[in-house]
């Protein structure tokens, strides 16, 4: 059977939506919350259901972190095009059944977390095939194009993600959800009459044990960080709390059991084999320390623009959150020139050249972000996510293509599934460590500024201290959820009641809270931008090492031995198999 031109296209298109919804969906929420918890009637910053106000924002990461390897491998053994399209199934249907939530307070707020797991499940199974498809139906000389095409969008759609959750969110909560059903029913429809099985499958035995420890491995330590974000004991961190640290010593207990069991199995779940392919390990490396550089500065961002920047500027705190998804849109405009472009180009080139100045554009945008004050001038806020943007597609596309390219055609949806595990494990760590990094940093110093604020404008101190001593996350979720800060704290005293109208205005104002914070929150910000500039630095520095390109013609026609198995000796200087370039040439034009 020929592989068509026009099955190619289609095959790039439909994973692209894919992608698209799946990763828009893992953002489309954050903005929204606020919205979706009015919908159930829950307060999430309440001290019982900060939980709940957690598992919104990250059960949906935490899983498609832990899945996609094993989705990835099930998808070499039974058919990449199969669980893509049970992918879609599955994400249709919990799309449906989420806007669907009939319950209220703690029950909706199960439900809703229930079903975003099983949303993240489908997703997981899009996400985790879709690459793999794409370089079955693409020959080399064209794979980075459609690889950094299909990337770029998924990680627009992350940002897509936040302006559609402010834009739907003002229309109706549920709407939030509901706007991904017709797309997965289109997607589904069309994927299961298009897409057909014409890559390389390795039939195996499912490997239960390596299954088992990886997630809940995986799992239990991506569980442990976010909860070290709440506060325990007195701390504003959690991270001394036992259950996360044995969470965390579990975790990483149990992902060393997984390495050791994959070496004992005949047929394992995932082939640690392939880190000695330089192009896998150097680009799974560089795309972890990103991923965590890039959720840290997303989440961020938002509390800059929610908390300070648009108050300051006359934007309620309840308008915040729309607006805060549309002013970072030059970020997104800078994947989708960056991705494409250099992902075409890296074809030709090599993906050293792009992926590694990508990365240090990014390192740059992050020290410029250091050096903006915090009511900083738009257009140079603007021209530096841009940047960041841009620095990220070039980093993403030929990064994929190079990790993908390097792999034999047999141990694809794996390597798919490995390389999606490392950017969403990235993603949660970030909100951990950011985070973290974010509370110890207004810890020292903001309970003194807004104990002294707040009596200044008459609050009794009393109050002031009690306020002050609250635990910094709260004041962060709160900006995050477009709540007006002072309102929430000093809502459950009835102080606000007893103090005259211009010192109530002036409270909950959209200056005095913004002021209050400034200081205090740069000096977090620096520290949180500065690590994430190192971060970016190190990981050019992997990129570097992936080696020198090998032209596409000069593998193009070598034969392979159609097995699909592990790397051998004969890995070329690109870290990629010189055989498993001309098996996947001859296996994909002919079958």
């Amino acid at each position: 059977m020929v592989r068509s031109d026009r099955y190619k296209w289609v095959a790039l298109s439909n994973t692209t939506l894919g992608v698209l919804i799946a990763t828009v969906d893992s953002s489309i929420v954050i903005i929204s919350l606020p919205a979706i918890f009015r919908g159930i009637g829950l307060d999430p910053l309440s001290p019982g259901n900060i939980g709940y106000l957690l598992w919104m924002i990250l059960g949906y990461t935490l899983v498609s972190a832990v899945l996609v390897v094993a989705l990835g491998r099930l998808g070499d053994m039974f058919g990449r095009v199969r669980m893509y399209n049970i992918g879609f199934v599955v994400f249709s249907l919990a799309s449906l059944a989420l806007s669907l939530d009939p319950l209220r307070g703690g029950g909706g707020a199960l439900w809703l977390i229930g079903f975003r797991i099983v949303q993240a499940v489908g997703g997981s199974m899009l996400t985790a095939n879709s690459a793999a498809i794409l370089t079955d139906a693409f020959p080399s000389r064209q794979r980075g194009m459609a690889l950094g095409i299909n990337q770029i969008t998924a990680l627009a759609g992350m940002f897509l993600g936040l302006l559609a959750g402010g834009v739907l969110a003002a229309i109706d909560w549920r709407a939030v959800f509901w706007v991904s059903v017709p797309i997965g029913v289109v997607g589904t429809f069309w994927s299961y009459r298009s897409l057909r099985e014409v890559g390389t499958r390795k039939p195996g035995r499912i490997d239960w044990v390596g299954n088992i420890t990886f997630t809940a491995g995986a799992a239990v330590l991506l569980a442990g960080v976010t909860y070290g974000i709440q506060p325990y004991g007195g701390h504003s961190t959690g991270w001394t709390n036992p259950w996360v640290l044995a969470g965390l010593g579990g975790g990483v207990l149990l992902l060393v059991g997984f390495c050791i069991a994959e070496t004992k199995v005949a047929d394992p779940m995932f082939q640690l084999s392939l880190f000695r392919i330089r192009a896998f390990a150097a680009g799974n490396i560089a795309a972890l320390l990103i991923a965590i550089a890039r959720g840290g500065m997303q989440f961020m961002l938002i509390v800059w623009l929610q908390g300070i920047w648009l108050p300051l500027h006359g934007y309620s705190f309840e308008r915040t959150p729309l607006w805060a998804g549309i002013f970072m849109l030059p970020l997104t405009v800078g994947f989708l020139i960056g991705g494409p472009a250099s992902g075409y180009l890296s074809d030709r080139y090599g993906a050293r050249l792009f992926a590694t100045t990508g990365l240090l554009l990014v390192a740059g945008s992050f020290i410029g972000l250091v050096l903006l004050p915090v009511d900083f001038s738009y257009p140079a806020f603007a021209g530096l996510l841009f940047v960041s943007g841009l620095g990220q597609g070039m980093f993403s596309a030929p990064n994929t293509s190079s990790i993908m390219g390097s792999v034999p055609p047999g141990q694809r949806g794996v390597a798919s599934g490995m390389r999606s595990t490392f950017q969403n494990s990235g993603t949660a760590l970030s909100i951990g460590l950011f985070f973290s990094l974010m509370v110890v940093g207004l810890s020292g110093t903001l309970p003194h500024t807004l104990s002294s604020g707040l009596q200044a404008q008459g609050v009794p101190a009393a109050t002031a201290h009690q306020v002050a001593s609250l635990p910094p996350v709260a004041t962060l979720f709160a900006t995050f959820l477009g709540n007006n800060p002072i309102g929430h704290l000093l809502g459950p005293s009835g102080v606000l009641n007893t103090l005259p109208a211009h010192a109530v205005q002036t409270l909950t104002g959209n200056r005095f809270f913004p002021e209050l914070v400034s200081d205090p929150f740069h000096h977090g910000l620096v520290t949180v931008f500065g690590a994430a500039a190192l971060m970016a630095l190190v990981a050019a520095g992997a990129s570097m090492l992936r080696g020198k390109h090998q032209a596409a013609s000069a593998t193009a026609g070598r034969p392979g031995s159609g097995t699909g198995s592990g790397p051998g000796p004969e890995a070329d200087a690109s870290g990629g198999s010189a055989a498993a370039a001309g098996q996947d040439d001859a296996a994909t034009t002919r079958s």
